[in-house]
């Protein structure tokens, strides 16, 4: 390997690390804030910092693997650094949504605990209620969902491709029932 590829494997890699642990920092102070204030949003915060997370664990992986070129344009760009682990994010929060949804479902994937529609006084109620009460519903469900949360970013794939089987699959249920 030659001394510029390893140069900008190392400076790559620097980044990665600083960029992994401000995000950590961020995430925890808002989930910190959050739980202090009594808002208790902090499934909400961790999901997307494990896609964050898996995005980052995902671009160190592939380093060795990516051509000169590539690693020359990741080197001179913080904004390609962070475009993988921003999708994982937020491929992580819409993970989240298909399994709150119930849209997957089974025992490798989180179970929920969702808040009484009785507890609220209207529907604006019930619905701040939703964000701040709905919980996995035991230790276990909690680290199925962080561990598909990393996965949502650390496979980039993964979601979209979700996404497509759910909507074909639908999309073939309801020509079934013309």
């Amino acid at each position: 390997m030659d001394m510029a590829r390893i140069k900008n494997i190392h400076a790559i890699t620097k980044r990665l690390i600083i960029m992994t642990t401000v995000s950590v920092l961020v995430m925890g102070l808002i989930f910190a804030t959050t739980f202090f204030l009594g808002q208790r949003f902090m499934v909400t915060w961790a999901v997307p910092l494990c896609g964050i997370i898996g995005g980052f664990v995902s671009i160190q992986q592939r380093l060795n693997n990516v051509s000169d070129e590539e690693l020359v344009l990741l080197n001179d760009s913080w904004f390609q650094i962070l475009l993988v682990p921003i999708f994982g994010g937020v491929f992580a929060l819409v993970l989240y949504l298909v399994f709150l949804a119930g849209i997957v479902s089974g025992d490798l994937f989180p179970a929920f605990s969702f808040p009484s529609r009785d507890d609220a006084d209207s529907p604006a109620d019930f619905m701040l209620n939703i964000f701040r009460e709905t919980y996995p519903a035991s230790g276990q469900d909690l680290a199925k969902l962080l561990f598909w949360s990393f996965v949502a970013g650390f496979s980039e794939r993964f979601v979209p491709q979700l996404i497509s089987q759910v909507t074909s699959g639908r999309g073939r249920d309801e020509s079934a029932d013309r």
